[in-house]
Order: structure tokens, then C-alpha cells, then sequence
């Protein structure tokens, strides 16, 4: 599927998904955590708890990139932050605290999660990106500096 942009968009996809097929979609937002609210905002308030319910239920990662300028100024380096969604992160989804996820996300290293700073910070230390041109693309830049300090 493409990118996802309106409510029936929204709402074809997660049909798809709940019925056993692997979807892939795009969409455009800052972060994990906004893409959920993006899909959750999308459609009409009086839906959006269903909206959620169904996310919860068949949403396995979603996997935001930046890019940034190559340190060497030859091309760019895609910074990642994946999201998988386990018990914990299901639940924050359906009962709509996804101010929450970024901590579930930072505390998941052992599940396969990445938050956006960790990849950064790991950009900026191996030389691949310099470190104001991560600090302007991180969603939480105190994080940033606590993943470069550890």
C-alpha cells in the first residue's frame, strides 16, 4: 500500500491486516509514536478507539527514518528508529498513551527496539553524521546526549 492519507486509506489498510496479509504502508510523520496517532487521528473521533483497538491488535513495527548529511558530505545516512509492538506497547496503544511508547521503546533494547537517539548517537560516534545535524533531527535531543554519554 502506499501512503496512507485519509480515513478509507486508513481504514483499508488495517482491513488488510486484520484479515492475515502482510501490509506495508507509508506515512509521513515525525516518530513511531506519531504515526499512531497520525492513523488514530485520521478517522472520526467516534471511530478512533475502534481505530486504536485494531492497531493494537495487528500493527507488528512501525520503522521511522531520517536522513541525514554523510559526515564526508558524500550523500546521506539514513538514521532508523523501529518500534516493536509487544504487550506493553499494544496496551499503551489502545488505551491512547502514546506520550508513553518513547519510554517503553527506550527500555526494549533486548525486543529488537530502537529509539531514533540511540541510532544517532551510534551514527555520530562511528563518524558517519555530525553531531548538529543529528541534534536537528532528534525527536528528544537530552536523550541524544545521554545515548553519546553511555
Amino acid at each position: 500500500i502506499g501512503e496512507m492519507r485519509d480515513a478509507e486509506s486508513v481504514a483499508l489498510t488495517l482491513t488488510a491486516a486484520e484479515t492475515g496479509h502482510l501490509v506495508l504502508a507509508s506515512l509521513h510523520s515525525r516518530s513511531a509514536a506519531s504515526a499512531i496517532d497520525r492513523i488514530v487521528d485520521s478517522s472520526p473521533a467516534a471511530a478512533q478507539q475502534q481505530i486504536r483497538i485494531q492497531l493494537a491488535e495487528c500493527l507488528r513495527a512501525v520503522v521511522s527514518q531520517r536522513l541525514l548529511p554523510r559526515a564526508d558530505g558524500d550523500g546521506q545516512v539514513a538514521a532508523m528508529e523501529m518500534l516493536r509492538v509487544n504487550h506493553s506497547v499494544a496496551a499503551l496503544i489502545r488505551e491512547g498513551r502514546t506520550a508513553q511508547i518513547a519510554t517503553a521503546q527506550q527500555a526494549g533494547r533486548k525486543e529488537g527496539q530502537l529509539p531514533l537517539e540511540r541510532c544517532l548517537a551510534d551514527l555520530v560516534r562511528a563518524g558517519r553524521v555530525r553531531l548538529e545535524d543529528a541534534r536537528a533531527v532528534a525527536n528528544d535531543v537530552q536523550a541524544l546526549a545521554s545515548y553519546l554519554q553511555g
